[in-house]
């Protein structure tokens, strides 16, 4: 639990309440089109930025528990969605050759190139997207949707079957022949996606990522990386959501009551209502941290870490469910922070594997591979 913290993280826990407090603020003095530098500064000035970033680019390249220390801090005050917090991460591109080092990686850390995840085909494919090799190329075809932030990327980290050789991972510009955006989409959470499709489309074998073959396990490493940030912004929000509701039932109970008797805060049904909500909350977050310390340890922790994704997901879905039966009306008003916290959670149950396709890897996990903890 974060209760435990050594002094390094005890630290990085003050950087990220001190950060919390200003990014509170901005609402209100900053227009909502300058939001993202805001952030950005802020998140530069208290150390925060370069915790995603690797230290020969100048970062820090924080450990699982820092970010989830961070991330759930953040949380906490419900500013956790904001962009510009954290730098790019190297992502799939992490510890890649030249050319895609000097060519994407630099450039793409650097803030001057935009990039895509292309994992998810889209529902009627006939066949995951694949690539034939040709000579010193590889010609790719198939097609790609919910590529997130795909409509302005420069290029696509995009999951590939190889003819003969696997599954890898291929960098494809968004500009070459072929390559065409079919679709831009937003969803319930305000999230912007792309659908592209790829036609015969030609790159040098050079944009292979990492060996042919180890595609997919390079592609999870990103995808168990989010799932965790997932969770812990998503346990720090089950302690933004759990406050509301006791402020709402401490105001009530004043109006109520007088200055010499003050009334009691909730009924009895409340109290019990509210009691399972920390109880909830108090199991994910203990899940969540425990996950952090099992990475940082350099242990197999892939099937702990849906479990964090999952609980911590549907946790903060039924916590936010029941405080707006507390709050009332008002918390289905556009812009009230429980309206937006549902939007987002519903789109989050889904995202980077749904609950059940999570719950039966877990117990693949254990049952085929003999995998986990959980």
């Amino acid at each position: 639990m974060p209760d435990f913290l050594d002094s390094e993280h005890t630290e990085v826990l003050r950087a990220a309440e001190r950060l919390a407090d200003e990014l509170t603020t901005l609402f209100g003095k900053v227009a909502e089109s300058d939001i993202g530098a805001a952030v950005r500064e802020a998140s530069k000035a208290a150390g925060v930025f370069g915790m995603t970033q690797p230290a020969s680019f100048g970062g820090t390249e924080a450990g699982a528990l820092a970010l989830t220390v961070v991330r759930d801090t953040l949380g906490s005050r419900n500013v956790g969605h904001l962009p510009g917090i954290f730098g790019p991460s190297p992502g799939v591109l992490a510890n890649v050759g030249e050319p895609l080092r000097s060519q994407f990686l630099l450039p793409y850390l650097a803030g001057e190139l935009r990039s895509g995840f292309g994992f998810t085909e889209p529902a009627d494919a006939p066949r995951h997207t694949w690539a034939m090799c040709d000579g010193d190329e590889l010609v790719i075809n198939g097609a790609k949707s919910y590529v997130t932030g795909g409509a302005d990327a420069d290029f696509i980290n995009a999951l590939v079957e190889i003819e003969g050789a696997g599954t890898a991972m291929v960098l494809i510009e968004t500009d070459r022949a072929g390559v065409t955006l079919e679709q831009r989409f937003g969803t319930l959470d305000g999230s912007h996606h792309a659908a592209f499709a790829f036609a015969d489309v030609r790159v040098p074998d050079t944009h292979l990522i990492g060996e042919a073959g180890r595609g997919l396990g390079r592609a999870m490493g990103q995808i168990n990386a989010t799932r965790l940030a997932i969770a812990a912004d998503c346990v720090g929000q089950c302690r933004f959501a759990i406050d509301l509701v006791e402020q709402t039932l401490t105001e009530r109970a004043a109006r109520r009551g007088s200055t010499d008797e003050p009334a009691r805060v909730g009924t009895d049904l409340e109290r019990v209502t509210l009691g399972d909500m920390r109880i909830a909350a108090y199991a994910a977050r203990s899940a969540l941290y425990r996950t952090a310390r099992l990475l940082d340890a350099g242990e197999n922790a892939v099937n702990e870490v849906m479990a964090a994704k999952s609980l911590a997901t549907e946790t903060l879905s039924r916590i936010c469910d029941s405080a707006v039966q507390f709050v009332g009306g008002t918390a289905l008003v556009d812009g009230h922070p429980l309206a937006d916290i549902l939007r987002r959670v519903r789109a989050l149950r889904l995202a980077e594997g749904p609950t059940e396709v999570l719950a039966a890897n877990v117990a693949r996990g254990r049952l085929d591979l003999g995998l986990g903890r959980v």
